[in-house]
């Protein structure tokens, strides 16, 4: 505000200034110079209508950092009432193909801390690999030690996670339903820790924070922990606090059965069904409560094609998400506050084909309008793009902030790569969102782990690797274009859209690239590791 008065009164003493940006912004003598033909408005109108949208989702991160703040005192806080008799609780563990993982989690389901004689453990097997053998032999251990935890495997598929945890939830006996994936790690205080916000009737789940086994594992799982920092510190922490409908995440939380059951149980006609029941759950009157201090382990994918599949999964699973439930949503008669809200969280990855068409648009546009003359080109872009991209580095810098209050500051060194990394999700994520809002079905699939906790260790199994396909050599093109992009910029003399421009050549390079490499990483290895022997090996020597 300060600012704003001191630029106001700057002026109002010189005129001479004034005059200066009335002759550039409002005066129309430019046009002698360029007058917009029809093919010119044909093309610059999607540009600047694309640039508002997502400058509104951009604006909307301002808005949750700002929902964030204000309503800090609404933070989640200890239970005052705790259970006089603790409940039962189910403890749900869905596996699909997991070998490398499932014993690591059934493990540490076994070492919750909680009275064993109202403790169930299910693992939830759908398994069709050695994972059954190592499923059913690490339950059968644990099992003649003591520990209430059976083994359950379906011979279909049907549902995937949500026909699992609804079949799981038949034979359930718990009054609380607990559920962790298979490459999590509960702690063994997390039921303890969860367990008495329930004393509240009317709270049907409670929801801890992600962290991350592998977060420096790689240059790529670092950057990941940041973009979900950013999503269980500033996104559900600003909805919890104001009083907004957020969702379960899948894992690490506490379900209360009845609240699952009332809001029509487990449905598999999305690919987030965690999210999908949450939103059914909350509309029925059920609050949630999220509560960051709790941590829950886990590991992320160490492969970009692992990493991309997971990303574009959520994308179009919560499309299909608002588009099932949005109508019901608006019409509830719940605050303006809270439909906005869910409509900008339901709908983000909208954004995704709208950077198709801005990729697409962007040469054209500055060769269009290279014409009109530096200074209006910036004062009409630099407030879209400050609103469109600005606010992915401020938002994740103070989520950082939030988490690592003394070490925050490197996190300044990953903002490029995190920009670029969510430009280079583009093609994968607007695929998966056109899918999802043409009606075009998919099967749910996992994100393969491979219990990679530490630097050093390599990805063991390459059966598990999906194939990159086609996407990694769009990006590369698309990459080249942008590079072509950056040549015209500076031969034009540009040079204030060069940073930007080169967040989209890292971006799709990054992401095209690495997929295959990592995705032909055993095949290039393989000269090395026979020069290696070969050289290795000990030579005959005639006595």
């Amino acid at each position: 505000m300060t600012a704003l008065v001191s630029t106001f009164l700057l002026f109002a003493s010189r005129p001479a200034l004034w005059k200066v940006v009335r002759q550039f912004v409002f005066d129309r003598s430019f046009e002698k110079v360029y007058r917009p033909n029809a093919f010119d408005v044909a093309l610059l109108t999607p540009y600047f209508l694309v640039l508002i949208v997502l400058s509104a989702y951009g604006l909307h991160r301002y808005w949750l950092v700002f929902k964030y703040f204000r309503n800090k005192r609404h933070a989640a806080r200890p239970p005052l009432e705790r259970f006089q008799q603790l409940p039962r609780v189910t403890v749900q563990l869905p596996v699909y193909n997991e070998r490398f993982v499932v014993e690591r989690l059934v493990e540490a389901a076994c070492r919750i801390e909680y009275p064993r004689h109202l403790l169930d453990i299910q693992v939830l097997d759908d398994s069709t690999d050695e994972t059954v053998a190592v499923a059913r032999g690490v339950v059968e251990r644990y099992a003649a030690l003591g520990h209430p935890v059976s083994y359950h495997h379906r011979d279909n598929r049907q549902g995937f996670k949500a026909g699992a945890l609804a079949a799981g939830l038949e034979q359930a006996r718990g009054e609380f339903i607990a559920i962790f994936d298979a490459d999590f790690v509960p702690p063994p205080d997390f039921l303890h820790r969860t367990i008495h916000y329930f004393t509240d009737p009317g709270v049907g789940m409670v929801q801890g924070r992600w962290t991350f086994l592998n977060r420096n594992y790689s240059f790529l799982t670092q950057v990941q922990a940041i973009l979900l920092d950013g999503h269980f510190v500033l996104e559900h922490g600003a909805r919890y606090r104001s009083g907004c409908f957020f969702n379960f995440n899948g894992t690490a939380g506490v379900w209360r059965r009845r609240a699952i059951e009332e809001a029509g149980g487990w449905q598999h006609d999305t690919l987030t069904e965690d999210t999908d029941l949450s939103y059914r759950a909350q509309l029925r009157g059920w609050r949630f409560i999220y509560v960051p201090e709790i941590e829950c382990p886990s590991e992320l994918p160490v492969e970009m094609t692992a990493f991309k599949v997971q990303q574009a999964r959520w994308a179009k699973g919560l499309i299909q998400t608002a588009k099932k439930l949005m109508w019901r949503i608006w019409t509830a008669p719940v605050p303006l506050h809270r439909k906005i809200e869910a409509w900008f969280h339901l709908t983000a990855n909208l954004s995704y084909p709208l950077m198709i068409v801005l990729s697409a648009l962007l040469l054209p546009a500055m060769i269009v309008r290279f014409y009109q003359g530096w200074f209006q080109m910036l004062y009409i872009d630099l407030p879209l793009f400050l609103a469109a991209f600005l606010s992915v580095s401020s938002f994740y810098l103070t989520s950082q902030r939030e988490l690592y209050p003394n070490n925050w500051k490197r996190t300044f060194c990953f903002l490029p790569f995190l920009m670029a990394m969510g430009i280079g999700l583009t093609i994968t994520n607007a695929r998966a969102v056109l899918e999802a809002l043409l009606g075009i079905k998919s099967p749910f699939v996992r994100t393969a782990k491979y219990r990679i906790e530490t630097g050093g260790r390599r990805v063991r199994a390459s059966q598990y690797r999906r194939r990159a396909g086609w996407i990694p050599f769009i990006e590369i093109v698309i990459g080249t274009y942008f590079a072509a992009t950056v040549y015209y910029a500076i031969d034009n003399r540009n040079f204030a859209t060069v940073p930007f421009l080169l967040l989209f050549v890292l971006g799709y390079y990054y992401t095209g690239f690495l997929s295959l490499l990592q995705e032909h990483m055993e095949a290039l290895s393989r000269p090395v590791q026979a020069f290696r022997l070969l050289f290795s090996a000990p030579r005959y020597s005639p006595k």
